[in-house]
């Protein structure tokens, strides 16, 4: 068997790893509101993926003692979930994972917080439809190529830039796999796409330049030019009846 592919065993598993993932997301974004703390909203994460028998994916990571990532404005991603209070007129990045009888699940998803603007309202938008746009490619006997093109277009078609530095993964056993899966690419160019592959398909974009900086706190990667950073991302199984979302959250 490649080593790309799982057991219809292994599916199952990371079925209810993307479910229990997906609980939790669902309870943290029904907690975001003006005056939240960020390490609030992980404590609400970690406790409901605990609640599940789980284990936060994000803590098996080296020196990584959180259970979300918190992306807030011009973050982009692996933002530390502090003391930071949310103000109206921000937006927040989402990430999340859980560990599931040794299968990892992956998503995340950026939010307005209170009122923002119709312009960025229409950057989050895009975003969200990017990714729902990028899951339909995932079939089998396409390629990699063929998401990270539908990634790039539909972004840079809005006038948007995708943090190339930054890609999607494959995720099982390990939060991080092989295939990487970029946000750039060229159609009918990669790896042909077969059944049963779990792919963390991420959109990874800045409403300006697409360069990016490492904060102090060795994590946080923010765009350099200060301008909004956006983050969405579903895993997905591939399969011979098309793709199957594992982490389902809207």
């Amino acid at each position: 068997m490649i080593k790309y592919q799982k057991t219809a065993h292994e599916l199952e598993i990371m079925k209810v790893s993307g479910k229990i993932a997906s609980e939790a997301l669902k309870k943290v974004l029904q907690n975001i509101r003006i005056g939240i703390t960020l390490r609030e909203l992980d404590s609400i994460a970690e406790r409901k993926i605990r609640s599940h028998g789980a284990t936060p994916s994000f803590m098996t990571v080296d020196d990584y003692k959180w259970t979300i990532c918190t992306t807030v404005n011009e973050e982009v991603v692996h933002g530390i979930p502090g003391d930071r209070t949310l103000k109206g007129g921000d937006i927040i990045g989402i990430d999340i994972g859980a560990l599931y009888k040794g299968y990892h699940s992956d998503l995340a998803i950026t939010v307005p917080v209170g009122n923002v603007s119709n312009e960025t309202r229409k950057f989050l938008g895009v975003g969200k439809r990017t990714l729902q746009e990028a899951i339909k490619c995932a079939k089998v006997t396409n390629t990699i190529g063929d998401i990270s093109h539908t990634i790039q277009k539909d972004i840079e078609s809005q006038g948007y830039s995708i943090v190339e530095s930054l890609t999607g993964h494959g995720v099982g056993k390990n939060l991080h796999e092989d295939p990487l899966v970029p946000g750039v690419g060229i159609r009918g160019e990669g790896i042909t796409i077969l059944d049963n592959m779990t792919l963390a398909i991420e959109v990874i974009y800045a409403k300006g330049s697409p360069d990016v900086v490492m904060g102090k706190d060795g994590w946080t990667i923010s765009t350099k030019d200060k301008s909004l950073g956006g983050l969405f991302e579903q895993t997905v199984a591939t399969t011979n009846d098309g793709p199957i979302v594992l982490t389902p959250y809207l």
